[in-house]
């Protein structure tokens, strides 16, 4: 590569996503598996919507913030398995440059919104559990959409954010991502330009976009778990903490793979192990979320069987 080409910007048109598996006798085993983790999990929270929308008992904050999270599941799959079951087909593994950026915005974008959904979810259980006398005008309608307009607004930002910071780099090659689609990580290896502001501006923005969310949570939790203790009841207990149990899972999952992925400054070379962390983000997570809400809760399992046979409560 002559020197001129580095200094011209970007000079590499497309990119090569090598995939989960590189051996041509694995791939359709590949491609079955993860067509129906993606049906699966499209199902799964497609039915939880439903369920939330025609079901009157979960007409509530906490189901409407779920429900906006069943949607964002659902997009965060769609946004990188279809196109990787694509290129399994067509075997074609190429992804051109812009495309790459498209997919790293809107994946950024589905995950920042979904961080602070799971924030809102955990104070909306603080003011349910800690404050239930002013609990309905703390949290009225408008108060939620508010929370989910400032949910999008400020994932909207950082993805945008983390966007235009690539797209300043330059990539004279080599092209080859070894993963399954774009994300930050895996461009800031194949960079020709230096990535330290954008390794800085991703450790800097993360700690703001994840951490306040994260100490947030952890605080209104830490003041459910002081409430629900001065609860007589054994019952009333077991009950308060079903009802938070669910959340802290997702929150677990989420937080763990999202501290494993881009909280690791330097360049670290590419492993199996991202490969891991991506199936956990983009498929796992989403795929089990209706299962963890759902799980312990007979109202949703009642709705959602509503839905699957066609049969709807009596109003």
């Amino acid at each position: 590569m002559d020197p001129e080409s580095r200094t011209n910007g970007t000079t590499v048109t497309e990119f090569i996503l090598l995939g989960l598996v590189e051996t041509p006798g694995l791939q359709p085993v590949v491609f079955v598996v993860f067509l129906f983790a993606y049906l699966v999990t499209v199902g799964g929270n497609l039915s939880i919507l439903a369920a939330i929308l025609v079901e009157p008992k979960l007409h509530t904050p906490m189901y409407f913030f779920l429900g906006n999270l069943s949607v964002l599941d659902v997009g965060c799959i769609t946004v990188t398995v279809p196109s990787m079951l694509a290129r399994l087909l067509c075997h074609k593994h190429t992804v051109p440059y812009r495309a790459c950026l498209t997919q790293l915005f809107f994946f950024h974008l589905l995950a920042g919104v979904d961080c602070f959904l799971l924030t809102a979810m955990a104070y909306d259980r603080f003011l349910a559990i800690c404050q239930p006398l002013t609990y309905s005008t703390r949290m009225s309608q408008n108060v939620q959409r508010i929370l989910v307009v400032v949910s999008w607004a400020l994932a909207f930002t950082n993805a945008l954010t983390h966007t235009v910071a690539i797209a300043t780099l330059n990539f004279c090659g080599p092209n080859v991502i070894n993963h399954f689609y774009c994300d930050l990580p895996q461009l800031f290896q194949l960079s020709c330009s230096s990535t330290q502001l954008n390794e800085l501006l991703l450790f800097a923005v993360g700690f703001i976009m994840a951490g306040t969310p994260l100490a947030l949570i952890i605080t209104s939790y830490a003041h459910v778990a002081a409430a629900v203790l001065r609860i007589r009841s054994a019952e009333g207990r077991k009950k308060a903490f079903s009802t938070c149990g669910s959340h802290l899972t997702v929150v677990g999952i989420f937080y763990g793979t999202g501290v494993f992925s881009y909280m690791r400054l330097g360049s670290v070379e590419a492993s199996d192990k991202d490969k891991g962390i991506g199936i956990l983000n983009t498929v796992i997570s989403p795929m089990l979320n209706p299962l963890i809400y759902s799980l312990r809760n007979p109202d949703v399992q009642g709705a959602v069987r509503q839905v699957l046979t066609g049969k709807r409560a009596l109003a």
